[in-house]
């Protein structure tokens, strides 16, 4: 069998899960609790789009490119893309729009976005837009009409000191750095770098802006919006940036920019950047944002994973789940993840161990809501800062030089080419093919990917486990962190009655269920039902 018969084999069993699955939606109590249908995993995939697939041999990956790998993201199992910042920038990162209307031209088009938009959503994969409203490049043309003086047109569009007021202004950065950068005698305010100017969100047409660039890219077809530096809308210096009233300020300016976008798209997707504990996240998810990045969780992920030592997850969630329901009337989303574009990767946070990542990536993959997957986690990419090395380009060949692979950046974490989807798609064994398995999954099980996480305790300081249910299904997972086989006892009382009697999932063989016995072989996850 060639591969191309494996490939289209493998398609075909996907669809033929969608199609049974869609089926039973027609029958009561099949419907996922999550607003998802049976046959979707619920998980999103995080793209750098100059690093990720190159349609025209220019070096750079682009739009089609992205486009020409739907398929790969479709066996894979995600059901959304998010994408790295698409817009017009001096930078390669985009994180300094210079044109929030356009596409980078290094990209590709718009009609080639509006073709990506189609494609994906023809395979029911949504799309979110990074979107950067903290700040503006210093190219933009607003800043440039601001920077010409008091009586400028868009002066107030940003915030800005004069020198001569010396300390008048603060100057405690909230990133750690110095805040104000000199332009002609005057400071303007850019917390994160000079060529990033805060805009004055305290100015109502910058406000109505905004929300405009949101209504547009909604009604081109866009699913929802990443949100860049969400809770440094207002928050430019360390001294108040956790204050109530800045808080206040920021969770108003996310309750009218959703109150805009439900003008045109209701359902649009919001997930924001709030690197902050859950008491600051919560007021967030008040008719504002549907979800925040627990970067809590990943630390906690690959702590366990790496040091082979389980933590109540269960708990911990079930606790900040309760809290972030009431914050939200009940209408958050968990948005959990190993890592992402600024974060060392997740294989090199976990000292490059195989085993380590296989049980980070099954924990991420059987908790709810909707997981974060950063493009090349599912093949063990390494890197670590500077920010180039944890963005370098995607490896689909084994080795260097396919056309389709993009060569903006030297990939210096390459290594022989084991780490690529060429090398990875044909073995059994491999970390992309267990992502796949953990996929799908999500995609059969609607406890796995919705409803409620509860503590399941073992009293085996090398098992996680926790209950998982979803309308009237329940399930147990139970992760074996260590290199070494466990057994554990898994049986009804006071605090957890219910009995868990099938071994229905697991990513190894040699895993039994034996009455309450449960025999785990190294690194393995299973899942129990009733």
């Amino acid at each position: 069998m060639t591969k191309a018969q494996r490939y289209a084999g493998r398609r075909a069993t996907r669809i033929a899960l969608a199609a049974t699955v869609a089926l039973s939606l027609a029958l009561p109590g099949c419907d996922s609790g999550d607003g998802k249908k049976r046959g979707s995993s619920n998980a999103y995939y995080e793209i750098f789009v100059r690093s990720f697939a190159d349609s025209d041999g220019d070096g750079i990956g682009d739009l089609n490119g992205v486009t020409s790998k739907l398929d790969y993201l479709e066996e894979l199992g995600v059901d959304g893309l998010w994408l790295m910042p698409i817009q017009p920038s001096p930078s390669y990162h985009g994180y300094d729009v210079t044109d929030y209307y356009g596409i980078d031209p290094d990209y590709g088009t718009l009609d080639d976005y509006k073709k990506l938009l189609k494609e994906a959503h023809k395979r029911g994969i949504s799309v979110l837009m990074d979107l950067v409203v903290n700040h503006s490049s210093v190219e933009h043309p607003w800043f440039v009409d601001a920077a010409m003086g008091q009586d400028a047109e868009h002066r107030d569009w940003y915030t800005w000191a004069s020198a001569k007021e010396g300390g008048a202004s603060p100057s405690d950065g909230a990133t750690g750095s110095n805040p104000w950068h000199d332009m002609g005698g005057d400071n303007y305010l850019g917390i994160f770098w000079e060529g990033m100017p805060d805009l004055n969100f305290d100015n109502p047409d910058v406000r109505k802006e905004m929300i405009a660039v949101g209504q547009y890219w909604l009604k081109l077809g866009v699913d929802g919006f990443r949100l860049d530096a969400a809770k440094h809308i207002y928050g430019d210096f360390g001294s108040t940036i956790n204050s109530p009233a800045i808080k206040r300020k920021n969770q108003a300016w996310w309750q009218e920019f959703r109150e805009g976008l439900n003008a045109v798209k209701p359902d649009a997707y919001l997930v924001g950047e709030v690197w902050e504990s859950p008491a600051v996240i919560g007021p967030y998810l008040d008719h504002a944002l549907d979800s925040a990045f627990n970067f809590d969780l990943a630390k906690q992920l690959l702590g366990s994973a790496d040091t082979e030592v389980a933590q109540d997850i269960g708990f911990t969630l079930s606790r900040v789940h309760e809290f972030f329901s009431k914050s939200s009337e009940g209408a958050f989303m968990d948005a959990p993840f190993l890592a992402n574009h600024d974060q060392p990767r997740a294989m090199t946070a976990l000292n490059g161990n195989e085993n380590h990542a296989r049980m980070a990536a099954a924990m991420l993959l059987t908790l709810p809501g909707r997981p974060f997957i950063y493009y090349g986690e599912e093949l063990g990419m390494t890197g670590a800062k500077p920010d180039e090395r944890i963005r370098e380009p995607f490896p689909w060949k084994i080795e260097p030089g396919s056309p389709e692979e993009t060569t903006w950046e030297p990939s210096t974490n390459r290594g022989d080419g084991s780490v690529s989807v060429e090398a990875e798609d044909e073995s059994p064994r491999s970390l992309l093919n267990l992502y796949r398995e953990l996929l799908s999954w999500r995609a059969a099980e609607p406890a796995l990917r919705g409803g409620t996480i509860a503590s399941y305790v073992t009293g085996n300081s090398a098992i996680v486990s926790y209950a998982r249910a979803a309308e009237d299904e329940q399930l147990l997972v139970v992760h074996n962190l260590s290199g070494l086989s466990q057994t554990v006892s898994i049986q009804a009382t006071k605090a957890q009655p219910l009995v868990y009697s099938k071994l229905a999932l697991s990513t190894e063989e040699g895993a039994e269920l034996s009455g309450t016995t449960l025999k785990l072989p190294a690194y393995a996850t299973v899942v129990l039902k009733p």
